[in-house]
């Protein structure tokens, strides 16, 4: 296949088991886990967890990645259609709250099929967990089968984008693709129970040396968006264990408290609701283990 369907519109001839693009993915998915997971908000993971799926492989190269073993080393399982499509319905069966696609942006086009096969027989939402680096167009190709949409918004500076995760033009991307999971999936909808049913929920992890971006993402935002459509949730996770590379010696240490809540009062002063997570949360327990079961 010759592949267009992220922003980098790499034009890479994708075969079914080498990837050839920036995402260094097949045609075919592959996956780094699959299991239900309970540490994602409270909203979406829900009594037993929400039911994850994790591609390999990414359409950015972040340097602070905790998922780095699936999405820079590219490891995990290559599988078909028909495996990808049981897997999904045995999460639901373990009692998943939700369908959880983690980092599936260079797999968008080929899971349009599946999910409008597989909804027929799913009772409960599907969340598409992406990097907030998407392409309208795909977006707008995934609005039917996707119930609710969980964008990273990283940055404002296309400097630090640039430099962080390989995509100076993030800012410019992101702001149209949030406005427009916005569109197409309206206001953010909780059941009963208090898990999303529909929406989107955007989060923001705060790096160390950077609560101004993280200021500015918010202030984009609140013009971008009506705060009171969406929910935030504002992570405090960033650990230097995973930091790959020496230009930013601010990345070597953890956040500190002033810096962190400095964004959440930021965010709360222009209308937002979410979430905030603990100091003890920048650990790397929280952090999957990859390849620990057979896909």
């Amino acid at each position: 296949m010759i592949c267009n369907q992220c922003p980098r519109r790499c034009q890479a001839e994708r075969d079914d088991t080498k990837g050839l693009g920036f995402c260094k993915s097949p045609a075919l998915f592959k996956i780094g886990r699959h299991a239900l997971h309970p540490y994602e908000e409270p909203c979406v993971s829900g009594e037993k967890g929400s039911g994850t799926v994790f591609f390999s492989g990414c359409n950015l190269q972040c340097v602070f990645c905790q998922n780095s073993v699936i999405s820079y080393e590219n490891k995990g399982k290559i599988v078909s259609y028909e495996t990808l499509k049981s897997i999904i319905l045995d999460l639901q069966e373990k009692g998943a709250s939700n369908i959880n696609l983690v980092t599936p942006t260079h797999y968008a086009h080929a899971l349009i099929p599946l999910l409008k096969d597989v909804r027929k027989e799913l009772r409960i939402p599907v969340l598409y967990n992406s990097s907030g680096y998407e392409s309208v167009g795909t977006i707008e190709s995934l609005a039917p089968y996707v119930d609710v949409w969980m964008p990273d918004f990283k940055y404002v500076s296309s400097d630090l984008s640039g430099k962080l995760s390989n995509a100076p033009d993030y800012f410019e991307v992101a702001s149209q693709a949030v406005p427009k999971m916005v569109e197409v999936s309206g206001p953010v909808v909780l059941d009963e129970r208090g898990l999303i049913r529909k929406g989107v929920l955007i989060r923001h992890l705060v790096l160390p040396g950077h609560r101004d971006d993280s200021m500015a993402i918010f202030d984009a935002l609140a013009r971008l968006v009506d705060p009171q459509d969406v929910l935030i949730s504002l992570m405090n996770q960033y650990t230097p264990d995973f930091y790959r590379g020496q230009d930013h010696p601010e990345l070597k240490r953890r956040l500190t408290t002033f810096e962190y809540e400095s964004v959440v009062e930021h965010a709360l002063k222009l209308g937002f609701r979410g979430y905030r997570q603990d100091r003890s949360s920048a650990v790397s327990d929280y952090t999957p283990d990859f390849l620990e079961e057979d896909v």
